[in-house]
């Protein structure tokens, strides 16, 4: 994108085909010129692989950029005269995106005031007036753009903050039932055992039998619940899914990318995948898994022996997690047999 703007130097370029200046004044023009495309390419696009910019802090490649271009303008002037008033625009959107927000009002001020003092003192100014109109509009479009850009990955932020504490109070939640089922449990058991150790001493051996039983299936729970909290990113749980069905010789196909669902996204997707595993490791006897990754959705298919009659927990689970992401959840036959699980946002 940063390339296509770009166009627009046609401006400088034909005043340097038509400047006047000595030779080397031209020559240092189009050195200029040359070398501010170069570093301005360059640096937008260091800014789009994590330099900085749009809330990230800039790194310092990005202000010696920067400084870089602005004295590539400078020391065009004597060369182009008004018409290097034409990088400008490029300076105000390298800042804006590129850099703070501070660094995008000083930039977008700073290239009207000139842009408007060069109209309006310099003889023949006027000519330039159609420049200024173009760096006020684009002063107005960085800011509406680049704002709205900072909301949105606030919102994102949000949204993810969000979701990962509602998985979290899921986890305790489903400890504390477990926890506390269980421990109820073995506390009354343990109070007729000590009742029973002398009366009927069989009987109490039963009962602590049972409770090493709950015990155990407690223990097994919190490790369950554990371990599925701690499978946060889509891009695990795929490669623990593979790893699963690998060592029950079931083949897993995927289909798009995890980059495809947006990170809150992503946290309901690797949860219902993780269900969804489970369930076709479990049921289906599947010899085949195909997953989807698409924006906005996630659909899991396999060739088994399709969906039963009656829905347990684990599909209830999926349907109210995708309820509770906003998401669209649906279950059901795929061809012949086999069963689908599809979730859109």
């Amino acid at each position: 994108m940063a390339v296509i703007w770009l166009v627009f130097l046609v401006y400088p370029v034909i005043a340097l085909l038509r400047s006047e200046a000595p030779v080397p004044w031209v020559v240092v023009g189009w050195a200029a010129l040359v070398a501010f495309v170069v570093l301005y390419v360059t640096g937008f696009m260091h800014g789009m692989r994590g330099g900085g910019g749009l809330g990230r802090a800039p790194s310092r490649r990005q202000w010696i950029t920067f400084v870089a271009l602005i004295g590539c303008v400078v020391i065009s002037i004597p060369a182009e005269g008004g018409s290097a008033l034409s990088f400008l625009p490029f300076l105000m959107s390298f800042a804006s995106y590129g850099l703070t927000r501070l660094w995008h009002w000083i930039t977008t001020i700073a290239a009207v005031t000139v842009t408007a003092l060069c109209v309006f003192l310099l003889p023949g100014g006027i000519s330039y007036l159609s420049v200024l109109a173009i760096v006020a509009l684009l002063g107005v479009v960085n800011t509406v753009s680049t704002w709205l850009i900072l909301r949105s990955a606030e919102a994102e932020r949000l949204g993810l903050e969000l979701a990962t504490s509602e998985g979290r109070e899921a986890v305790a939640r489903d400890v504390h039932d477990l926890i506390g089922h269980s421990l109820t449990v073995v506390g009354l058991k343990a109070q007729l055992v000590r009742r029973l150790m002398d009366s009927d001493p069989e009987r109490a051996k039963a009962e602590l039998a049972d409770i090493e039983r709950l015990t155990a299936e407690a223990i097994a729970g919190v490790r369950s619940t554990v371990a599925g909290a701690r499978g946060t990113t889509l891009v695990e749980q795929l490669a623990s899914s593979r790893d699963s069905f690998r060592a029950a010789d079931i083949a897993l196909q995927v289909e798009g990318e995890p980059s495809a669902l947006s990170p809150v996204q992503a946290i309901t997707a690797s949860w219902i995948l993780r269900e969804a595993t489970t369930n076709t490791l479990r049921h289906s006897r599947a010899r085949t898994v195909r997953v989807r990754l698409l924006p906005g959705r996630l659909v899991v298919e396999d060739d088994g022996v399709g969906v039963g009659l009656v829905e347990g927990n684990g599909i209830r689970g999926m349907r109210e997690r995708a309820a509770a992401a906003g998401a669209s959840f649906v279950l059901g036959p795929v061809g012949g047999a086999g069963t689908r699980v599809e979730v859109t946002w």
